[in-house]
This record gives C-alpha cells, sequence and structure tokens, in this order.
C-alpha cells in the first residue's frame, strides 16, 4: 500500500459509511481522545487508498484501510482531525469575533492580564502570522491564517496577546503559552504550512 494514501473529507455520507464498515471483516474499532471530544477508528478491508472522516455526535469517527500501520494510523488521524477543523472553521471570522476570541483568550489563559486596544486581520504580512504593537496595544493577524482550524488561529492570537505582556521570546515568554494545551501541535501545523510552500511546484501535465 502506498505510504500516502489519498485523504478526503465529508464527500461519503455518514449513511454510505456506515455500510461501508459493516460490511467488513476487520478488527474492532479503536477508541481515543483527541483532547476535545472521543476518536474512534473504524479499518475496512474494502478500503485500499483512502482516508476519510466525519463528525458523529460528540464524536470524530476515521476510516482506514485495514493494512495501515499503527505509525499510519496515528499520522493520519492527526492529519484528518485537523482537515475536519479547517472545514469547519472555513466561515470567515471578522474583526469583532477576532476581538472576542481574544478576550476568552486572556481570561483563560492569561488570568485577563494581556487587554488589546484592537485586534484584525491584515493583508500585507506574508512573512508573519501574527503582529502586535505592545505601545498601542494592537494586534494584527495574517489573512493566511483563515480557513486553518481553530485552535492554530487561537495559538497566533494568544501568542501576540503574550507579548502584550512579554515583548520578547525569552523563557518568561513561553512560560506564558504553556497552560495552552495545543502549542506545541499549533507549531507544527504552522511549520508544515511553511515547509510546504518551500516545495517546488511540479509542472502540469501536457493538456492541463
Amino acid at each position: 500500500m502506498p505510504a500516502d494514501p489519498s485523504a478526503h473529507g465529508s464527500g461519503e455520507t455518514p449513511l454510505r459509511r456506515a455500510a461501508d464498515t459493516s460490511r467488513r471483516a476487520a478488527p474492532s474499532p479503536t477508541a481515543r481522545s483527541s483532547g476535545t471530544s472521543a476518536v474512534e477508528v473504524r479499518r475496512s478491508s474494502r478500503r485500499r487508498r483512502t482516508v476519510s472522516a466525519y463528525r458523529e455526535g460528540d464524536r470524530t469517527v476515521v476510516l482506514i484501510p485495514a493494512r495501515m500501520s499503527e505509525a499510519e494510523e496515528e499520522r493520519w488521524v492527526t492529519v484528518m482531525l485537523d482537515k475536519l477543523a479547517a472545514q469547519e472553521s472555513k466561515r470567515m471570522l471578522g474583526d469583532a469575533e477576532l476581538a472576542e476570541r481574544a478576550e476568552r483568550l486572556s481570561g483563560q489563559f492569561l488570568d485577563g492580564r494581556a487587554r488589546p486596544a484592537s485586534v484584525r486581520w491584515v493583508t500585507n504580512q506574508n512573512t508573519r502570522w501574527g503582529s502586535c504593537t505592545p505601545a498601542e496595544g494592537s494586534i494584527r493577524l495574517s489573512h493566511r491564517l483563515q480557513g486553518m482550524p481553530e485552535y492554530v488561529i487561537d495559538y497566533v492570537l494568544l501568542h501576540e496577546l503574550a507579548h502584550l505582556l512579554v515583548p520578547g521570546h525569552g523563557p518568561r515568554f513561553w512560560r506564558l503559552l504553556e497552560s495552552y494545551p495545543r502549542t506545541e501541535r499549533a507549531r507544527g501545523y504552522l511549520e508544515g504550512v511553511v515547509a510546504a510552500d518551500r516545495l517546488p511546484h511540479l509542472p502540469a501535465a501536457r493538456g492541463e
């Protein structure tokens, strides 16, 4: 089986997926927790290359080929959780909603000490995900974050909120972010986006 199966989001309906797994002769589903909701992994002998996922009540169901290794399963569960989260946050947050999220994050993780005067999207930040001006209390987020998983946007917001309290990136700054449970995951996601942007773009096939 290829190491990189094609990933699909919610192209199939839950009913069709349920019928697919009901005809398989594979191990029992694997249940786990993603930190915010339960995740159930279902292996299907009928699947060869595709991975899909969907929400089912308060849990996420991820369907994978039966022959997939445990390491591949771990990787694709993370990929599909991020993909679903991105699909669910496609609606662009307005500046007012960003300000509300910033206030909530400050209260939850910084004891409400970071109080920005303004929080807004900008389109002129192509080398930074976010920036802030402590003297003005202003926070700006790059429009490139729009459509990314909410936990990634929250991390960037919290990062800039922390800069209102600590300007640099020393130990004191990073201690402020220790209480946010998805710091490393969000940093990894953003690093992956940057790495993907640096990959050479293959020329289109003839006739395309």
